[in-house]
């Protein structure tokens, strides 16, 4: 069973069927909504290549093909960062955070080793609204990226600045400056009126974990195979159907 509404994928299909009548692409084994609903599949179930293939009936090269070609098209239409923050009211603030999107590498592959997370994977930053809506999520970095180089490299921090948005974020990105507001360290040490601003920082970062618990509910991004080349797509793929299922 594919617990997505039936709305997504034929906006998937659709998406496919443009994308074919623009290259005049010949006849293939599956048409539009099949390979719309093969994708879905495999990102959200995390199936293998092989095991998609065979329940579709096609071999694992075509299956491979179809699933490149669909994450390409979908993740062209995930917003960039500055078409993010458009639309946001310069008063108001928005939610920064960091997370690794698992990968099966192996021990020697130091540039992907996250020492905060003791795991391998990728880096991805992500900015939401208040409620925990995503608005962006970057292109993945290897994962032993700090949250803050990360976000300075995405030039998250000056395009927040020079929309002047306050940014709610965790002790990782702390020294960041311009609008950025992390916690105070210190916990019980601290006088109560900063021990307070802790509280109160934490109840509003608090909806942001929501953007990333979404996202993972997209299983291939639990424990990704793919290619760490691929991840970044993979992650405004699955991005740009969450639009599509929130707008739907």
């Amino acid at each position: 069973m594919l617990d997505v509404p039936h709305e997504v994928v034929e906006h998937v299909s659709w998406l496919i069927y443009a994308r074919r009548r623009e290259l005049n692409s010949r006849w293939r084994k599956l048409g539009c909504f099949r390979q719309a609903l093969l994708v879905l599949v495999h990102l959200r179930k995390n199936e293998t290549l092989a095991q998609a293939a065979a329940g579709f009936g096609i071999s694992t090269a075509t299956a491979g093909r179809y699933v490149s070609e669909t994450v390409d098209l979908l993740a062209e239409r995930a917003p960039s960062l500055h078409e993010a923050l458009r639309e946001l009211p310069p008063e108001g603030f928005v939610i920064l955070d960091g997370t690794l999107i698992t990968t099966n590498r192996i021990a020697a592959d130091e540039p992907y080793y996250s020492q905060k997370h003791r795991r391998h994977g990728m880096n991805v930053q992500v900015i939401a609204r208040p409620d925990g809506t995503p608005l962006w999520f970057s292109r993945a970095t290897p994962g032993r990226t700090h949250d803050l180089t990360a976000a300075r490299a995405h030039g998250v921090i000056q395009a927040c600045l020079s929309r002047q948005l306050l940014v709610l974020a965790d002790r990782a990105y702390q020294g960041a400056g311009a609008t950025v507001r992390t916690p105070y360290y210190g916990h019980r040490d601290l006088p109560e009126h900063y021990q307070q601003y802790n509280r109160d920082h934490a109840r509003l970062r608090a909806p942001g974990e929501r953007a990333f618990a979404r996202l993972k509910q997209w299983r291939i991004l639990r424990k990704a195979r793919c290619s760490t080349n691929r991840i970044g797509r993979t992650v405004a793929a699955v991005h740009a159907i969450e639009i599509a299922w929130r707008s739907g």
